[in-house]
């Protein structure tokens, strides 16, 4: 590492606001420590309102800029705005493989798709006066064939200065084939990058954070390995929480995420940043 290189400036980004108070509650704290500086809302979610969004206004004007942004949800247990958005699955979204196999088999109707996402823009513009500054997806929806270019249309219409997110690496081959996940996150979004230049629209230049949550994990081990050459503007995602009874409801990554929010809360995240030469920008 360049002693002298300036500190690269990245986005760490906590998804899944208002999915529950719990997952609230975690975010607003590592927030108020300035040890996140983006967040992104589910306006689907089970405890999204007027409260909760003041609640987050309030801690992001108070600590050093947050980027606030839409996290568009298209998969169960969530369900649609939109009436009339098929396909379905027990009046709930489809399940993400389920979403993934339909846009790959190319059966999906990308205009419903982005009307859906079109009423989560009108919603989080009601709930925070302004549009999203930047927009990604739950379960990286918006990378999945077919749901790419619907969202793309959503996002360039509703917040057309609005970054989205992409989820490539830029490590060595060998290294990135040793991660399953985050590889198919490397193939999807290949040609999600191409649309979204094509459509005028800023993407972070790489990513990390995808691992296997069902799995026991060091978490400040892992945030280690997503910092190492991780470019300027780079964006790793981080889920914290605590869980309630909400949260253990909806989704099965429950003590993981308080695993990430004691590490993102402690004195070594800090230590990592410095030994990284990081900060977040």
């Amino acid at each position: 590492m360049n002693d002298d290189a300036p500190p690269r400036r990245i986005w760490l980004c906590a998804d899944d606001y208002g999915m529950a108070e719990g997952v609230n509650r975690a975010i607003r704290d590592l927030i108020s420590r300035g040890r996140l500086n983006a967040t992104s809302v589910m306006v689907v979610g089970a405890a999204i309102g007027r409260t909760e969004v003041a609640a987050l206004q309030e801690v992001a004007a108070s600590s050093p800029r947050c980027a606030i942004g839409l996290h568009a949800t298209l998969t169960a247990p969530f369900r649609p705005l939109t009436m009339y958005f098929r396909p379905l699955d027990g009046g709930l979204f489809l399940p993400f493989p389920k979403l993934l196999r339909a846009g790959l088999l190319r059966r999906l109707d990308p205009g419903l798709i982005e009307d859906e996402l079109s009423a989560q823009f009108a919603a989080f513009k009601e709930l925070f006066g302004r549009a999203p500054d930047f927009v990604d997806g739950h379960q990286h929806a918006q990378l999945f064939p077919q749901v790419r270019d619907a969202f793309l249309r959503a996002v360039k219409e509703a917040a057309p200065t609005a970054w989205v997110r992409q989820g490539g690496r830029l490590q060595p081959l060998a290294r990135r084939l040793g991660a399953p996940k985050a590889l198919v996150l490397d193939v999807l979004s290949a040609q999600f990058r191409k649309r979204a230049t094509a459509s005028g629209l800023a993407f972070n230049p790489a990513f990390a954070g995808a691992y296997d949550f069902s799995k026991a994990f060091d978490f400040g081990e892992l945030m280690g390995d997503f910092l190492d050459g991780l470019p300027d503007s780079g964006l790793v995602m981080c889920h914290p929480g605590f869980v309630d009874e909400t949260l253990e409801s909806l989704d099965p990554l429950t003590t993981q995420r308080e695993s990430e929010h004691a590490f993102l809360a402690g004195d070594r995240f800090p230590t990592l940043l410095a030994a990284n030469k990081v900060t977040l920008g």
